[in-house]
């Protein structure tokens, strides 16, 4: 299976998922397509789901409880999420996200066979230390503990460095950390797990990465804002 993912973040509103709605076409089956919302918007978004696969860009760690402000994966599973972002960067850096939190949010997730996206990343002092495969494993491994080899998951590479900034690793470099974390994979869960690109992808760049040997798709932040962009981007798997 070959991945196209969005995250719109904390950006859009009504208006701007109205003419997204408009605007998206039906997407290639050939790819699972879907975007990760704003929670808030889910319900406005689920017409985008005859188009495409919906999900959220965070869950709690915790079943349920006096947790304000927490989401749960049952909710999740109430409301027919596709899928959930667990670990992203931006997760990490501004809320204090641990590995240890992120392998308690894939348990939940696990729970009601949501598919989990697991984003993992170097910062740009560890890429430039030369750390990035010591990061990336660590991440992996601590966010897989007591994870089941039937787990529906698949993960994202995204260096932190590239998020947002317009720098992009180069082609053989995501083709090599990928091949990387696939055999992290293999070693824990004795399967492979399909592997995304994310970081700076935009329509003029897509295809030299989707390409790449041991990349199965990617996952959009910003250029996944806007309909026929990503739908640039989508052409760039045919």
């Amino acid at each position: 299976m070959r991945y196209l993912l969005g995250n719109w973040k904390m950006n859009m509103s009504l208006t701007k998922i109205s003419e997204y709605t408009a605007n998206i076409k039906k997407i290639n089956p050939d790819v699972f397509v879907g975007v990760a919302v704003p929670s808030v918007y889910y319900g406005y978004c689920y017409k985008l789901k005859t188009k495409m696969a919906v999900g959220l860009q965070n869950v709690s760690e915790y079943t349920a409880g006096a947790y304000t402000g927490e989401i749960s994966a049952q909710m999740l599973a109430d409301t027919q999420a596709d899928f959930c972002l667990v670990g992203h960067s931006e997760r990490r850096q501004y809320f204090g996200e641990t590995d240890e939190i992120v392998n308690l949010k894939l348990k939940q997730l696990a729970t009601q066979s949501i598919l989990a996206v697991l984003c993992v990343g170097e910062t740009l002092q560890e890429y430039e230390s030369d750390k990035t495969k010591e990061v990336l494993e660590r991440q992996i491994k601590i966010a897989l503990q007591g994870i089941t080899p039937q787990t529906d998951l698949v993960i994202a590479y995204e260096p932190v460095w590239a998020i947002g900034t317009g720098k992009t690793a180069k082609p053989e470099e995501i083709s090599e950390i990928c091949g990387f974390i696939k055999n992290i994979t293999k070693e824990i869960l004795g399967r492979e797990v399909s592997v995304l690109y994310g970081g700076s992808v935009k329509s003029t760049n897509s295809q030299s990465i989707i390409n790449q040997p041991n990349v199965d798709g990617a996952l959009v932040g910003g250029a996944s804002q806007d309909a026929q962009s990503f739908i640039q981007i989508l052409k760039s798997f045919l």
